[in-house]
C-alpha cells in the first residue's frame, strides 16, 4: 500500500514538473521569461524583429507574385499580347526578367515569412545566405558599372555599331537589339542615319542599295503593327520618311530625369537588404534551439 501511494504521489508530482519545465524552456527559447528583467527586454527586441521581419518579407511575397502573375500572363495570354511581345526581343526579355524576378522574390519572401514566424533557424539561415548572395551580386554590379562607365560613350557606341550591324537578321542579338531599340525610341543608329553610311556588314550585305536599315523607318503614329510610311522611299534616304534623330540623345533624354531616382532607389534597396540581414541574424542567434 505504501509503494503505490509513492508511486501515485510521483505521478502527482512529475506532472507539474513537466508543465513547469514546459513552460521554463518555452520562454527560456523567447528569452522573455517573467522574472528575468535583463533578458525581458532582449525577448521583446526579438518579438519585434520578428513580426517586423514578417510584415516586410509579406510585403516582398505579394510582390514577387504580382510579378509572377504578370510575366506568366504576357506569355499565356490568347487574346494576341503575346505575339506583340514575340516579335520584339526587348519584350520578350522584360517578360523573361519579370518571371525571374518574381520567382526570386516570391521565394525570398516565403523563406523569410516561415523563418521568421516558425522560428525556424534553418529558413532563417538560407533568408540570410540568399540575402547575402543578392547584395553581394548588385555592389559587384555597381562595381563593374563604374569601372567600364567609359563604354557608355556615344564613340564607343558608335564603334560597335558600325562593326557589328547586319540590318535585318533576327539571328544575330547584336543586330536584333539595335532594330528594338531603333523601333522603340523612333530613332536611327547612334547618331544619325550617317552612321550606316560606315557600317561595313550592313553596307555588304545590303550589296550598298539600302542606306538606312528598315528599323529606321518613321511608322504610322496609330498603327498597332508598325505599318511603315514607305519602306521603299525610306531604304533610299529620303528624309520625310526616316527618324533622323540618334538613338544615344533619344534615350539619353528619356533616362536622365531617372538617373537619380534610379540612384536613390539603388541605395534604398541596398540598405533595406542589409537591415534585411542583420534581423535575420539577430532573430537567428536568438532563438535558443
Amino acid at each position: 500500500m505504501l509503494q503505490a501511494a509513492g508511486l501515485v504521489a510521483a505521478e502527482g508530482q512529475a506532472g507539474p514538473i513537466r508543465d513547469t519545465d514546459q513552460e521554463t524552456l518555452s520562454c527560456r527559447r523567447r528569452k522573455n521569461c517573467p522574472g528575468d528583467n535583463g533578458i525581458t527586454m532582449e525577448g521583446d527586441c526579438l518579438s519585434c524583429m520578428k513580426y517586423l521581419m514578417f510584415v516586410f518579407n509579406f510585403f516582398i511575397f505579394l510582390g514577387g507574385a504580382c510579378l509572377l502573375g504578370i510575366g506568366i500572363w504576357v506569355m499565356v495570354d490568347p487574346t494576341g499580347f503575346r505575339e506583340i511581345v514575340a516579335a520584339n526581343p526587348l519584350l520578350i526579355t522584360g517578360a523573361y526578367i519579370l518571371l525571374a524576378m518574381g520567382g526570386l522574390l516570391f521565394l525570398l519572401g516565403f523563406l523569410g515569412c516561415c523563418g521568421a514566424v516558425r522560428e525556424n533557424k534553418c529558413l532563417l539561415l538560407f533568408f540570410f545566405l540568399f540575402i547575402l548572395i543578392i547584395f553581394l551580386a548588385e555592389l559587384s554590379a555597381a562595381i563593374l558599372a563604374f569601372i567600364f562607365r567609359g563604354n557608355l560613350t556615344r564613340e564607343f557606341f558608335t564603334k560597335e555599331l558600325t562593326k557589328h550591324y547586319q540590318g535585318s537578321n533576327d539571328t544575330d542579338v547584336f543586330s536584333a537589339t539595335w532594330n528594338s531599340v531603333m523601333i522603340t525610341f523612333g530613332c536611327c543608329g547612334v547618331n544619325g542615319p550617317e552612321d550606316f553610311k560606315y557600317a561595313s556588314v550592313f553596307r555588304l550585305l545590303t550589296l550598298d542599295s539600302d542606306e538606312v536599315p528598315e528599323a529606321c523607318c518613321r511608322r504610322e503614329p496609330q498603327s498597332r503593327d508598325g505599318v511603315l510610311l514607305s519602306r521603299e522611299e525610306c531604304l533610299l534616304g529620303r528624309d520625310l520618311f526616316l527618324n533622323k534623330q540618334g538613338c544615344y540623345t533619344v534615350i539619353l533624354n528619356a533616362f536622365e530625369t531617372y538617373v537619380y531616382l534610379a540612384g536613390a532607389l539603388a541605395i534604398g534597396v541596398l540598405a533595406i537588404e542589409l537591415f534585411a540581414m542583420i534581423f535575420a541574424m539577430c532573430l537567428f542567434r536568438g532563438i535558443i534551439q
